[in-house]
């Protein structure tokens, strides 16, 4: 890293402190030096990591805070006069995978959380179109404060995370419009030579289907500005799902670990049929008890968590091996139906307890998991952080098929593997429609050089295993990503270059976001 003792706490790669200057000053020009920041103190948040490295490999030179699509061309500008970087983010929140920090040091941050406008909500056809800044908690009020008919999907940490950043990096929720960037429609980049892009029905003048026809005519370059750093995302929109007349969310507790095979196969062909109309969630005792109870309550020795002490958990507090949470939308009638129709399967399964809402009585963690699955705001799964304290995660979410033997030797290749290093297994299976993703989280305290050099060690190792036996990881911090790209090939990270140098040739946009560079 290019760290100096200079009036930067760091440079970028190849970029002298005259041409940062320059830069830097134009900034101030552009956006006012109110919304440019270079001091320790204001870019404290965006050095702020959870991850197995030292905050230094991620420390920004500035950081600057455009409110408009037009200043954020003129800083575009800036960038490719003066060779300088910059490392775009909406709301930062993108914990466990790197937060607001960027992949390389010296990079300057550009906030984009002054530009927080619902510019439109369609409540006949369910659709919004927001900026960057815009967070979940400031859309579900909007529509609870107007009484709209439409319900969000959202992640885990939903309130204080953006809906434009978790589906431009391909985040997930937990309703039947879980698959975000599936539900996604219609995008305005700003490309990295200034000109602004609208994509799909966008690009024709004074359309009025933008958001509701994602195709357009020609390529579909949407996803080309996913998990990459091909442009900046200025506006999105969204399709919002209708507000269902019946809910009824249910939650199946299996008693062994074992059992995770048949609980995939048993709902598999639910979920495709869209019986089960969203996402599928298996959650191991630890991820469900974390947020509710502290390691060091039921174990304070070295290694692993032995299994004793996971079913002290269990019994504690009221825990399966697995936690099944999924729900049923609809009228009270296809619910009704459609509630038979999982019974029987689960009855015929000879295995899993099902209880409802009315079962579990106060249930905390089922009442976090019914409000998640109805796009309600919570900030709940950040207590997974108090569970053994420090202030260490990182998230490894590796892509299955969904089938049951699919999951049993991925825990058992998981479990292993942290076992090794030391760190438990809080883990959690998603069955999306076709496709499972295994989401573990590796805790760790970063106050303890030792745990940081296990938990980087771990983390690669768990990268490199997985690939072994076929299986990509959908998402990783910002540490990881350059060798997360390599699983994927050398085809793939060569037509990601070409791409990068025909859109960016300067290398001013994020570089190495996802491994992409020029």
């Amino acid at each position: 890293m290019n760290r100096m003792s200079g009036k930067y706490i760091a440079l970028p790669k190849g970029v002298t402190e005259k041409d940062l200057d320059a830069a830097i000053g134009e900034f101030r020009r552009v956006l006012g030096p109110e919304q440019v920041f270079t001091d320790a103190g204001h870019l404290a948040p965006y050095m702020k990591i959870m991850l197995a490295v030292p905050e230094a490999q991620h420390a920004p030179s500035a950081a600057i805070c455009p409110r408009s699509v037009e200043q954020i061309q003129q800083v575009v500008k800036i960038c490719n006069k003066h060779r300088v970087p910059i490392w775009p983010i909406s709301t930062g929140r993108n914990l466990g995978y790197g937060s607001a920090a960027p992949a390389t040091p010296g990079q300057i941050v550009m906030d984009l959380r002054l530009m927080n406008r619902i510019l439109h909500v369609d409540p006949e056809l369910c659709t919004a179109l927001v900026e960057p800044g815009v967070t979940y908690q400031q859309l579900y009020d909007y529509i609870e404060q107007r009484n709209l008919p439409v319900w969000l999907s959202c992640p885990a940490p939903s309130a204080i995370a953006g809906p434009l950043g978790n589906t431009v990096d391909r985040g997930v929720g937990y309703t039947p419009y879980g698959e975000h960037f599936l539900f996604s429609c219609g995008m305005e980049v700003v490309l990295p030579n200034a000109e602004v892009l609208r994509t799909g029905m966008g690009a024709v003048s004074n359309s009025n289907t933008w958001q509701v026809f994602k195709w357009g005519y020609g390529p579909y370059l949407d996803g080309i500005f996913t998990q990459s750093n091909f442009g900046i995302v200025t506006k999105l929109g969204l399709w919002l799902m209708p507000r269902p007349p019946a809910y009824k969310p249910f939650v199946i507790r299996y008693e062994k670990e074992s059992d995770i095979v048949g609980i995939v196969d048993t709902l598999r062909p639910l979920r495709i049929a869209a019986v089960i109309p969203n996402a599928v969630v298996i959650v191991n005792t630890l991820w469900d008890a974390a947020p509710v109870t502290k390691r060091a309550d039921f174990y304070s020795g070295k290694g692993q968590i032995p299994d004793s002490a996971v079913r002290e958990i269990m019994a504690a507090k009221k825990l399966g091996a697995w936690n099944v949470y999924a729900a049923l939308y609809g009228t009270p009638e296809q619910v009704e139906v459609n509630w038979k129709i999982v019974t029987q399967a689960v009855a015929a399964s000879r295995n899993g307890d099902i209880l409802t809402a009315a079962e579990v009585n106060d249930s905390p963690v089922f009442k976090y998991r019914a409000e998640l699955m109805a796009g309600k705001m919570t900030l709940q799964e950040f207590s997974l952080y108090n569970w053994r304290g420090g202030g260490g995660s990182m998230w490894f979410s590796p892509v299955s098929q969904a089938k049951g033997s699919e999951t049993l030797q991925q825990m058992a290749l998981a479990k292993s593997i942290l076992e090794k290093h030391g760190f438990d297994y809080v883990a959690e299976f998603i069955v999306g429609w076709r496709d499972m993703h295994h989401i573990i989280d590796l805790l760790f305290d970063r106050s303890d050089p030792a745990q940081m050099t296990a938990a980087h060690r771990c983390y690669s190792e768990l990268i490199d295993e997985f690939a072994k036996r076929g299986y990509g990881v959908y998402r990783t911090n910002t540490a990881f990503m350059d060798k997360v790209a390599g699983i994927y090939g050398p085809v793939m990270r060569d037509v990601n270059r070409k791409l990068k140098k025909a859109l960016d040739p300067n290398g001013i946009l994020a570089p190495g976001k996802s491994g992409i560079a020029i």
